[in-house]
């Protein structure tokens, strides 16, 4: 969580950019609220308080990717109407640099929601989602050719189905980025997903991906058609979000990440949030699935807001530095939570490493010792002897620090990914229940004296010899403090 948090404050310091290709909207919110029946028919009637006006569709891609600092580029269409310049200030504020045609023949696509309380009454849009015109088409291309020539970090593709995006469009624009080298990420829509042959990754939901596999979002096979899905367009990888059940990662394989959301207020713009962030991460150097780990950690912050709500670096921050305490705690684990743990990992082809010891008085030769023995795979388990099994190996006067205060403080590592205090006098029936791919211990052990080298190698796992810091010991801190 550490170098998440690290990443998410460079965000915007490079000089790299991300161009949003896409239906623009505006989205207007009337609230008030309701007291009333209306006498002319059984319908609700709203007193209006207030009206707030939204980038959505596209822009708030856009305006996603600007809050989080990223620069930002975007094309798409407005009419010639008093939406069009309410979208276009609203646009200009979050600092995208907009290349919008203008129609004269179809409006600014609108909705319009209705909000008694907390509840929406009725949505009334305004669009006209017939394909474009040769000129409008035209004007489009240029604008296209103009920014992929200025050779953007990343395209996102934010198709609503309003027309902008047809197939013959989303086939220029894939292969103008390929020749430039240039990722291309969709959120698409509609069945028909052959137009998004070449593409690097799409981020459907459920239904979506349910849809463009000719079957039900209830089918249980939905991931494994998923995956042909993503072969068949060539994807690098295919990323479903479910709601309150998570995303989905499918590259080689399915990695599910669950949601994060406390409460689910609105999930109006969550999809662009997801695959903003999705972006963000991607320039910055994160693989797929961390990036989608940020995006996760997003969505479930807007949809606990009213309405089309970009994600903020501020909240994003904010999110993550909550995130990373609640999950400190959470790796202290029980015999029970951390084979669950254990299973999750398994299951997606994580390399298990495990460690034992006191860890009293924490310092420098601990921490550099744990982060060489995390390198050896992908997660670290450390077995914690009790205050009472430190007392047994070293004597009265030890530990100097309670169980419970040394699981908290090794928890914070970011190499550490689990902690179980074990009472024996040594860990090898914690090993056995883990079954651990590499047991890793000090180079002032040899491999025979390591407790449960011997078991870990009849299951193919290896042993690991970690080199120790000289002169870092907890003895020698005692000795100093009482010299």
């Amino acid at each position: 969580m550490t170098q998440l948090i690290d990443i998410v404050k460079n965000f915007g310091k490079n000089k790299q950019h991300v161009l949003v290709i896409g239906d623009v909207m505006l989205d207007r919110y009337l609230m008030g609220e309701v007291s009333r029946i209306s006498p002319e028919a059984p319908v609700p009637v709203v007193l209006v308080k207030n009206e707030q006006l939204r980038a959505g569709g596209a822009a708030n891609v856009a305006a996603n990717l600007a809050l989080l600092e990223i620069r930002t580029h975007l094309i798409g269409c407005v009419g010639d109407d008093a939406e069009a310049n309410n979208l276009t200030k609203l646009i200009t504020a979050t600092g995208t640099q907009a290349r919008l045609i203008n129609s004269k023949t179809r409006p600014t696509i609108a909705k319009t929601r209705i909000i008694g309380g907390h509840q929406q009454m009725l949505r009334l849009d305004q669009e006209d989602s017939t394909i474009f015109s040769a000129d409008e088409n035209a004007a489009l291309m240029a604008a296209v050719e103009a920014e992929i020539a200025a050779q953007p970090a990343m395209v996102i593709l934010s198709d609503y189905a309003k027309g902008l995006l047809s197939e013959t469009v989303c086939q220029q624009i894939i292969s103008h980025c390929k020749a430039y080298k240039i990722p291309v990420l969709v959120d698409p829509k509609g069945k028909q997903y052959s137009k998004y042959l070449g593409a690097t990754a799409l981020t459907p939901n459920k239904k979506e991906t349910a849809e463009a596999c000719g079957t039900s979002a209830q089918d249980l096979e939905l991931i494994n058609k998923a995956m042909q899905l993503k072969a068949s367009l060539e994807l690098d990888f295919l990323a479903v979000t479910r709601g309150e059940e998570g995303i989905t990662l499918i590259d080689e394989t399915a990695h599910h990440l669950p949601a994060t959301a406390k409460q689910v207020f609105d999930v109006s713009g969550a999809g662009d949030t997801v695959i903003a962030t999705l972006a963000a991460g991607l320039m910055h150097d994160l693989p797929p699935l961390q990036s989608l780990e940020l995006a996760n950690i997003t969505a479930g912050v807007v949809v606990g807001k009213l309405g089309t709500v970009p994600i903020t670096k501020a909240d994003l921050l904010d999110a993550l530095t909550a995130k990373q305490g609640n999950e400190q705690a959470h790796k202290i684990c029980t015999l029970s939570e951390l084979l669950a743990k254990v299973e999750t990992w398994k299951q997606a082809s994580q390399k298990i490493v495990f460690t034992n010891g006191c860890f009293d008085l924490l310092h420098a030769g601990h921490v550099t010792y744990l982060e060489a023995a995390k390198k050896r795979g992908d997660k670290l388990i450390l077995g914690l002897n009790t205050d009472r099994s430190v007392s047994a190996l070293k004597g009265p006067t030890r530990p100097v620090v309670h169980e419970n205060d040394r699981a908290r403080v090794l928890a914070a590592l970011e190499s550490v990914d689990a902690v179980i205090l074990f009472d024996e006098d040594t860990p090898l029936n914690l090993i056995n229940a883990v079954k651990p791919n590499v047991i890793a211990k000090g180079s002032d052990y040899t491999a025979d004296q390591v407790v449960g080298g011997k078991e870990v190698q009849s299951w193919g796992g290896e042993i690991a010899l970690i080199d120790l810091v000289e002169g870092r010991s907890t003895s020698n801190i005692i000795k100093k403090m009482n010299a």
